[in-house]
């Protein structure tokens, strides 16, 4: 995710609207943290979920990432009473889908992952309890589908050429 992350980050500009859409571990801040890395922003970018917007200023003169986690907000109104600078930034919405108002051009990522083990093709076994001594830092990386969908002419020649 992070991979994907910076090389959206090294196409976004300015004005750019992207709109994060999947469950909770998919790997949204991890992509986000990742366009932060591609746009060469101050960091680290972290999930802005009790705060509701982050911005991080570019370290690079380039536009700075306007981080949002829209999940709490009550709808487009409680939005717009952040102020965010949406010509001037890049804007990466969290869950903004329906709450952030879209422009004529945006970029809409679906993020899907496997829930338990059942959906990884393994079989649970009945009984098991996890091992405590198991080093979660070795286990492997769910598969994630990611579907970028772009509208408006921005995109016209393609996302990541």
């Amino acid at each position: 995710m992070g991979e994907l992350g910076e090389r959206l980050g090294r196409v976004l500009r300015a004005g750019d609207l992207v709109i994060l859409t999947g469950p909770l571990g998919a790997g949204k801040t991890t992509l986000t943290r990742g366009i932060g890395a591609g746009l060469g922003v101050r960091g680290p970018v972290q999930s802005p979920t009790f705060v509701l917007a982050r911005t991080h200023p570019s370290l690079v003169g380039g536009a700075p990432l306007v981080h949002v986690d829209a999940y709490r907000l009550g709808g487009s109104e409680e939005l717009d009473d952040l102020d965010l600078d949406f010509e001037g930034s890049v804007v990466v919405a969290e869950w903004g889908a329906g709450i952030v108002e879209t422009r004529s051009d945006w970029l809409e990522i679906t993020i899907e992952r496997p829930i338990g083990a059942e959906s990884a093709g393994e079989e649970p076994a009945v009984g098991a309890e996890a091992d405590p001594s198991e080093d979660w830092a070795e286990a492997r990386d769910e598969p994630r589908t990611v579907t970028i969908t772009a509208y408006g002419s921005r995109w016209n020649r393609g996302v990541l050429e």
